[in-house]
């Protein structure tokens, strides 16, 4: 069936999809075919965590370590799971690496049909509440063993302040007040956040306590990959603010990394 786009009335880019060509959307839901038994995806699909999001004097920090897992062996170091969803929001992903990726990308594609259509940007609670939607859409995987569970950040313009959402696999929306992480290292990323963070941060101050939750991290959790001097893997980092997204370059991040070891050498050697 073909459904010309003047024809179709709403403003989602999934749902005019879903009508006219849906084998090109990604197969991930309720009408997708598996096998009976998918214990076997557990080890074989790539699961990447830790995300996190953090809320600063500007806006919002979120970040991501790099490292896939399957199962007890690591899949790839060099993941990216912090994607920028349109000029005032980012998404996080956390879950099985495959549906997660094809999430954020239909998500930002969701946003650009919007505001193509409309000719203004989707608000901030219309973008948290169209995730919520795409994420309870996805809930048929958590059955077949495949999650996917994102953090969503947003500079609300009408209210001049970053605000952070954590969904759960049902698509349930929670706003968090000042921090979150999620996935396998969220713990302990949530316990470093939570004993030095102050909302008056300052930009870097809030860049530096994410990348020592995300070392905190790795340091407890085998699934969430640590800084690579050697290989030059560093975690991937964005701000969300009013000037819009601003991706935090490699080299800045590299020797924000290497000053935060050496100061955790400098601890250990005054013990």
């Amino acid at each position: 069936m073909r459904l010309d786009l003047h024809e179709y009335a709403g403003t989602s880019f999934s749902e005019y999809v879903r009508q006219c060509r849906p084998e090109v959307l990604p197969q991930f839901g309720a009408s997708a075919s598996f096998p009976e038994s998918v214990r076997y995806l557990e080890r074989a699909v790539p699961t990447g965590t830790t995300i996190l999001a953090l809320k600063y004097e500007g806006g919002v920090v979120m970040g991501g370590d790099r490292r896939a897992t399957e199962g007890s062996q690591i899949a790839s170091n060099r993941i990216e799971k912090v994607y920028a969803a349109d000029a005032h929001s980012a998404i996080a992903i956390a879950g099985t690496a495959g549906p997660c990726i094809e999430l954020a990308k239909l998500f930002r594609t969701e946003l650009e049909h919007y505001e193509k259509l409309e000719g203004a940007e989707l608000s901030y609670e219309g973008k948290a509440n169209k995730l919520a939607q795409m994420v309870r859409e996805q809930f048929p995987m958590v059955f077949q063993g495949l999650m996917v569970v994102p953090i969503f950040a947003g500079y609300d313009l009408r209210l001049g302040q970053g605000r952070i959402c954590q969904y759960d696999i049902t698509g349930g929306r929670y706003e968090e007040i000042d921090f979150c992480a999620v996935g396998s290292g969220g713990k302990d990323a949530q316990n470093t956040m939570k004993e030095h963070y102050r909302r008056s941060l300052a930009e870097t101050e809030a860049i530096n306590l994410v990348l020592s939750a995300l070392f905190s991290a790795a340091e407890e959790d085998s699934g969430t990959g640590g800084p690579d001097p050697i290989r030059g893997i560093y975690p991937t980092m964005k701000l969300v603010r009013e000037e819009g997204i601003v991706d935090i370059g490699e080299e800045r991040l590299a020797a924000m990394c290497l000053e935060l070891l050496e100061a955790k050498k400098r601890r250990h050697r005054a013990v």
